[in-house]
């Protein structure tokens, strides 16, 4: 993956990253982006199905529902959150990589508790920037893709984070492409979505690797990160979507 998001800041369309402190390659990701000074790198939170930054920590399991309900319950449970996310901000910040942004894996920080921990830490390293998850219906109807109800409702949920991030004057983005095509965000898709993108900050997003390695066939068994990144250098994508579709850094 790593390889890949170099290949696709190089040689595409792709301007920003999302780092795991905690990942199993993140020494690798870290030299990498010190060699890439116009990639904009950012903190990819984990506080489910993950690696803990914190030394003797278990790892994150991957229920998303008991993980929730002990974050918004359990005080312990929510102090070893506190501390975790003050960690993995602690450990970006020592890569002396400029924090982007900061989203979290499986987008955990819909959920208000960790929302609130993340937008409450970010703040005191210098946090500007967080992703709303926020995939407009309308655009996926315009698609030919039907939702399920469990996405219209993480829609309008999306709702209380943005209205977190407005109260602390972070920068949001207005929509995303790239949920209900997780994993599968191909040249066709992309093709097909580019002049149907609504107005204002939108985020495009991609798990995009060179090759599926035992890991990512474990995790996600049913996603096409080759095809992703043939999507991130695809020269005539790139065209479709137009200079003003490709945004910059948040960077002054």
């Amino acid at each position: 993956m790593n390889e890949a998001i170099e290949l696709a800041h190089r040689q595409g369309f792709l301007t920003t990253a999302s780092l795991m402190v905690a990942g199993p390659a993140a020494g690798d990701a870290i030299r990498r982006a010190r060699r890439l000074p116009e990639l904009a790198v950012g903190l990819h939170l984990v506080a489910v199905e993950g690696d803990a930054s914190l030394p003797g920590s278990p790892p994150f399991g991957s229920d998303q529902l008991r993980l929730g309900i002990d974050y918004a319950f359990n005080p312990r449970a929510r102090r070893a959150l506190a501390a975790e996310i003050d960690a993995q901000f602690r450990a970006f910040a020592a890569t002396g990589l400029r924090l982007d942004h900061a989203n979290a894996h499986k987008h955990m920080h819909v959920h208000p508790t960790v929302g609130r921990l993340l937008i409450e830490t970010g703040l005191g390293f210098g946090l500007r920037a967080l992703r709303i998850p926020a995939e407009p219906p309308a655009l996926m109807r315009a698609l030919g893709v039907k939702q399920g109800l469990a996405a219209l409702t993480l829609y309008r949920w999306t709702a209380v984070l943005r209205h977190m991030a407005r109260r602390a004057n972070l920068v949001t983005n207005d929509w995303v492409l790239g949920l209900t095509w997780s994993g599968h965000m191909t040249i066709d898709r992309l093709r097909r979505a580019a002049p149907l993108l609504p107005p204002g900050l939108g985020e495009i997003y991609f798990h995009p690797a060179t090759a599926k390695n035992a890991l990512l066939q474990r995790l996600m068994p049913d996603y096409e990160p080759e095809a992703e990144l043939a999507a991130l250098l695809d020269a005539e994508l790139r065209t479709a979507l137009g200079p003003a579709r490709v945004w910059p850094s948040r960077r002054p």
